[in-house]
């Protein structure tokens, strides 16, 4: 029996039936196999589109077997899905924006009183305090300083900044493991030179005031010369003086002065200079041009008085006892608890009670040199025999403890066991700059000596020039 003319439309069993079962089997296998062949190589980026490819078999078209289509054929196996498909990536979620208060410290105010007006408790602060040990500074807190408080949205706080002044702040911030660290914040303020200049008529403090000086720039100049000028007896009508300093500024603002870094001062007609030298070792002094010390190894006054009360005297008629007896030293009249400074380096030979002297402090300044400060208050927090002391530190307080009618000072200066006049005394230098560091002071002072130079011939020229529109 001939098949029908028509094979294409045979039903599939009569074909099975008309080819060999592994005829069938190998055939489909084959096409199955091509076709994943020819996907592969398209997943492999080949830019080649794919042709309609004919595989000569003794088998009848594809149409032939509607029935038995093959399945479609992934364009990517899945096999390689791990290799080619990106995965998408876990995004960190950001922290949360912080919302940040500023309060500024008033008279009676506390830490907990601060915490509390930004919504916190007392147990914060203990936190913050134990976690951060230099957050005790915060103790110590004045009023004008400000702080400000960083709060997450859950009203925890994360963050902590501690205003000390314009320029220094100290700022607290939480960490991943939920303790707290600090770090110091400093400003650095723009730096301008100024320059004053001013004839002395009444007072040294007037005359800077109307030369535009600050109180504390005017007792700094008097500081720098103070070895070589008393300002109390020296000043005169007529001297005059000029100041090359430092302005500082934040923002376009002027917040205060610089160190002074050279000045000149005429005194009864003669001329003292200073300029300010800061060493290879970072400290700063002031001395002559030619580099001598403007330091004397001693003060020549150790308190700031208002009066020499009762002035070096060998002849004296005590005022308690009324009778001639020897004044060794000199009285500076001040009020009870001004400051009593050691006038020299030196080891404290006695800190204690003596006679009619009172309260007293006896500062042995080497071989040579003694000093002996009567009648004081009280003695400042650890001062005591044996103790070592710097030049203007702090060693008690005015009173008028002993044979005293009133608070004052009583200082005497020994040189080699002998009585000496405090206030005429020659008192020895300090040690000027260095033989070996001579070049790198010049290096640094001679331009600012030419700059106060360089004003004070402009000021000269300027006032001649008022005389003469005056005229």
């Amino acid at each position: 029996m001939e098949p029908s003319e028509n094979t294409n439309k045979k039903p599939i069993a009569a074909l099975l039936r008309q080819y060999p079962r592994g005829h069938v089997i190998a055939a489909g296998s084959l096409v199955l196999g091509l076709s994943l062949l020819l996907a592969f190589s398209s997943s492999e980026g080949t830019n080649t589109p794919r042709q309609s490819q004919s595989i000569a078999l003794n088998l009848p078209e594809v149409d032939a077997f509607p029935e038995l289509e093959s399945p479609a054929v992934e364009s990517q196996p899945p096999f390689l899905a791990s290799e080619t498909t990106p995965q998408p990536q876990t995004q960190e979620p950001e922290p949360a924006a912080l919302t940040y208060t500023t309060f500024t410290v008033k008279s009676g105010d506390s830490l907990s009183v601060l915490f509390k007006r930004a919504g916190l408790t007392d147990r914060d602060l203990y936190e913050l305090i134990d976690q951060a040990p230099e957050a005790r500074a915060l103790r110590r807190i004045m009023p004008g300083n400000e702080i400000t408080f960083g709060l997450n949205p859950d009203g925890e706080l994360e963050e902590l900044v501690y205003q000390r002044d314009q320029l220094r702040s100290l700022r607290f911030s939480r960490q991943e493991d939920d303790v707290f660290a600090s770090e110091e914040l400093e400003r650095t303020p723009d730096v301008q030179i100024a320059y004053r200049r001013a004839t002395i008529d009444s007072s040294l403090f007037l005359a800077g005031q109307r030369a535009g000086m600050t109180d504390n720039l005017t007792m700094e100049l008097a500081g720098i010369f103070g070895w070589d000028i008393d300002f109390i007896l020296d000043i005169r009508r007529g001297d005059t003086f000029s100041v090359l300093f430092e302005e500082h500024f934040l923002d376009g603002e002027k917040i205060g002065n610089g160190p002074i870094l050279a000045a000149e001062f005429t005194n009864r007609g003669k001329t003292f200079r200073a300029v300010r030298y800061v060493s290879a070792e970072g400290d700063a002094n002031y001395f002559t041009p030619e580099g001598r010390s403007m330091r004397r190894a001693f003060l020549r006054t150790p308190v700031e008085f208002t009066r020499i009360s009762s002035p070096f005297n060998p002849n004296r008629r005590h005022p308690v006892l009324n009778t001639i007896r020897a004044h060794k030293g000199t009285d500076y009249a001040a009020p009870r608890g001004t400051p009593v400074k050691a006038s020299g380096d030196g080891r404290v030979k006695l800190a204690g009670r003596k006679g009619g002297y009172g309260n007293t402090v006896i500062i042995q300044h080497g071989q040579t040199y003694e000093t002996l400060y009567a009648h004081l208050n009280a003695f400042h927090r650890g001062i005591r025999s044996g103790v070592r002391v710097k030049q203007g530190q702090i060693i008690g307080y005015v009173g008028s403890t002993g044979l005293a009618t009133g608070p004052h000072l009583h200082y005497e200066f020994y040189v080699n066991g002998s009585v000496r006049n405090p206030v005429t005394v020659e008192l020895p230098q300090a040690e000027s700059v260095p033989s070996s560091e001579l070049a790198r002071f010049k290096s640094q002072v001679q331009p600012i000596m030419a700059e106060l130079e360089q004003y004070h011939r402009e000021t000269q020229l300027a006032s001649v020039g008022n005389e003469l529109r005056v005229n």
